[in-house]
């Protein structure tokens, strides 16, 4: 190792070397980006305000989107800046410290995930008790737990690829730093950072899945006994939209970091999936098909005018 130079940037692919492509994903990525700002701020403000979504899965949901909001921060802003730059370069640092909050927040989303799972549980199995069970402190545990479990996961995976040292071929065949690329630009053996992000991945989904399908086969069974088909769609309503955010988030995220890194177009598709478009979805979703997100939305966009109406009256 005294004889190898160690590389101190890399130099992020992306999607295209094409100009003509870059300018378009540049648009494409910039519209979706501020798509995704706008969205889960507006759903962030409306549980915040309105007091009628002062409830547990309002509490998650906007815990999520602030994680969505994040998610897509965190990558998107420098891939716009690549797509006009002609030189596509992130430091060693940079790029480790990118990797950390982007392990940080996808740790955190998946235990929030299998959290709304069980809060869904609660309120359609024991909704006589779920006031008292899904209290506040409680939630703001759980929410506390999902942060920490994150972070852990983060830290000790970021921690261990200190140890190796990139003197290879610095291009990263991605639009972001993401651990599984960084693997084979090492000129140490990476096998125990594969070994310890596939073991902390496994462990996170089987922690976060379980509670999941736990929580869902006990729901479809407590669906499946209520009489009424009024009762039957009302009670899967509330967790059709749960469900779809679940299996865009896990389908993506698993097939990404379970298996070996190639550096093939379909990984980088894949990771647009979960890091960017699930950002994005993820308040149309919980608006589109929640009646009480509609419904705030609808009495937060009257207040200005009846605020309106009154000083024009005056």
């Amino acid at each position: 190792m005294k004889n190898v130079t160690l590389l101190s940037e890399f130099v992020l692919m992306g999607l295209s070397s094409d100009p003509e492509i870059q300018i378009m994903c540049f648009v494409l990525f910039l519209v979706i980006y501020l798509l995704t700002l706008v969205g889960n701020l507006v759903m962030i403000l409306i549980i915040r305000v309105d007091p009628h979504l002062h409830k547990p899965m309002y509490f998650f949901l906007g815990h999520l989107s602030f994680l969505d909001l994040s998610f897509s921060s965190i990558t998107v802003p420098k891939t716009l800046q690549n797509f006009l730059s002609q030189k596509k370069s992130i430091s060693v640092w940079g790029c480790i410290t990118q990797s950390f909050f982007f392990t940080l927040t996808g740790g955190t989303e998946a235990c929030l995930l299998s959290a709304m799972a069980y809060d869904r549980y609660a309120a359609i199995c024991h909704p006589l008790v779920y006031r008292v069970v899904m209290n506040r402190p409680f939630c703001m545990a759980i929410v506390s737990t999902a942060w920490a479990v994150g972070f852990l996961i983060s830290l000790l995976n970021c921690l261990f690829i200190r140890k190796l040292h990139f003197c290879r071929s610095n291009i990263i065949r991605h639009f972001s730093c993401e651990l599984p690329p960084l693997f084979p630009l090492s000129c140490t053996d990476p096998t125990v950072n594969k070994i310890l992000l596939a073991g902390s991945c496994a462990f996170l989904g089987l922690l976060t899945l379980s509670l999941i399908l736990f929580s869902y086969s006990r729901i479809i069974s407590a669906i499946l006994n209520i009489r009424s088909s009024t009762g039957q769609g009302k009670a899967f309503s509330t967790c059709s939209s749960h469900l779809t955010v679940v299996l865009l988030f896990y389908g993506t995220t698993f097939f990404r970091y379970l298996s070996p890194a190639s550096g093939s177009v379909l990984e980088r598709v894949v990771s647009i999936q979960y890091s960017v478009i699930t950002s994005l979805l993820n308040p149309l979703v919980y608006s589109l098909k929640n009646q009480e997100v509609k419904a705030a939305l609808q009495r937060m966009l009257r207040q200005p005018q009846h605020v309106l109406g009154s000083a024009e009256a005056m």
